[in-house]
């Protein structure tokens, strides 16, 4: 009879244990010897089951800059606790209860306020630009706590002001944290264990807060003068800014947001060469201009919109009636450009001044498709330096307009082809190409009903 040997593995892909099945009925139990020690199980608390094969390869590197961080903002928040204490009258034997609270509840109601405002406004951004917003985060928490120590200096009437505005910034940092910590341990997650990331990641935090207010209450003890305060506080607050720049540039992103696909597609077509995640995070910029198109010298061929209304579109193509409001295009007709892009699911046009490209997107248009759309203007972008036409005070005339459709057809072949080759060597260098990450404002979509003419 056969003889079995069966291997157990934990979710690390570490042995722990080995079962030889002999034809007796025996089952022998062998255990790897114990190479664990207490500072690596203690750690096993604070990591997510299987680390580090279960996480992306910057998760530690992350982890390690965003803890650094954590500390010095818990000390740095202690001291500005401090003054607004003394904001509100603590140590002031003229303060009410009374005041104090009406004051608390502005702050919350202002804070609350802006929280909507800004998730309105920008909540669509907050995942494509999750880096800008994670660092924004910060930098919108540190001047809230700058605000926050300034704010004895000022009168009382002032300092309600003074303090409601730090509050707003505070909010403004929550809903940017939030949202761009969601979409980063979504990034970390590799194995379906996005839940336990964030529950390890609030373990830290946890921990990292605990060990900053022991620290935080030596430091307030010991600083009570002004200029130790704010010595103290600019150093906490520099050093918070940079473990916060180091931990979103140790990131490599997957998906291709508006920075990341110049970066790629420009070299694709350029130099033949498709970049990985790694290879672009380490030139990508924190903070950059909304909708730049950049060759892969970094030079700005121009600017780029997507997901614009057709009524936008429209406009940038003929000139609105003074009395109707409604558009007369003169060299061009609608169905000429529709029958350029019939087979795609966008339409794209451009304006010669400063090459600003606006793209309509389609009903039912994919991630890729968005994507093939960002890659055919910067395309354009590129083969139109040189020969851009001077912008006229009359409608373009009609050979111009044809040449430009010309453009528009031939770039249009050549962005389908730079995808059909390397569509699949994008995913294979660790691209997600099926998590649209372009748009940064809500966008409109437009359905298309062919119709016989009479």
């Amino acid at each position: 009879m056969a003889r079995y040997e069966i291997v157990e593995r934990d979710e690390a892909g570490r042995i722990t244990k080995m079962y030889v099945a002999s034809g007796e009925g025996r089952v022998d139990v062998i255990k790897p010897k114990e190479s664990k020690s207490l500072a690596q199980k203690a750690l096993d608390v604070f990591l997510p089951a299987g680390f580090p094969h279960s996480v992306s390869e910057d998760y530690i590197k992350y982890q390690i800059y965003d803890s650094l961080q954590a500390f010095s903002s818990s000390i740095a928040g202690m001291l500005s606790s401090r003054a607004v204490l003394e904001g509100v009258g603590v140590g002031d034997s003229t303060a009410s209860p009374t005041t104090a609270l009406l004051l608390t509840v502005l702050q919350e109601s202002t804070g609350r306020i802006g929280t909507i405002l800004f998730a309105h406004r920008l909540g669509t951004a907050l995942e494509p630009e999750c880096k800008m917003y994670r660092l924004a985060a910060d930098i919108f928490n540190d001047a809230a706590m700058v605000i926050d120590c300034l704010s004895p200096a000022f009168p009382k009437p002032i300092r309600v002001v003074v303090l409601s505005c730090s509050s707003v910034l505070r909010a403004l940092c929550g809903v940017c944290a939030g949202s761009a910590k969601a979409s980063l341990s979504a990034h970390f997650a590799r194995k379906g264990n996005l839940g336990e990331v964030n529950a390890k990641d609030s373990s830290q935090e946890t921990v990292i807060s605990l060990l900053g207010m022991l620290a935080g209450s030596i430091v307030v003890s010991w600083v009570s003068t002004p200029i130790t305060t704010w010595s103290v506080l600019i150093a906490l607050l520099s050093l918070h800014l940079a473990m916060n720049y180091a931990a979103v540039k140790a990131v490599s992103m997957r998906c291709l947001n508006r920075q990341r696909a110049n970066k790629v597609f420009s070299n694709m077509f350029q130099h033949g060469r498709i970049l990985s995640p790694t290879d672009v995070s380490q030139h990508e910029r924190i903070f950059e201009r909304d909708g730049v198109l950049r060759c892969a010298d970094e030079t700005i061929v121009g600017y780029c919109r997507i997901g614009v209304s057709l009524h936008l579109l429209l406009s940038r193509m003929g000139q609105r009636h003074k009395r109707t409001g409604s558009l007369d295009l003169h060299a061009i007709k609608l169905p000429e450009l529709m029958d350029v892009f019939a087979n795609e699911a966008y339409l794209l046009w451009f304006a010669d001044t400063d090459y600003e490209a606006l793209i309509v997107l389609k009903e039912g248009c994919t991630p890729l498709d968005q994507l093939k759309a960002w890659a055919h203007a910067l395309l354009l972008a590129q083969r139109a330096q040189g020969r851009v036409v001077e912008r006229q005070p009359d409608i373009d005339d009609a050979s111009t307009v044809h040449t430009r459709l010309a453009m528009l057809g031939k770039t249009l072949e050549e962005a389908k082809e730079a995808f059909a080759k390397y569509a699949k060597v994008l995913e294979q260098k660790g691209w997600d190409l099926d998590v649209a990450a372009l748009e940064t404002c809500a966008g409109s979509r437009i359905q298309l009903e062919r119709r016989k003419e009479l």
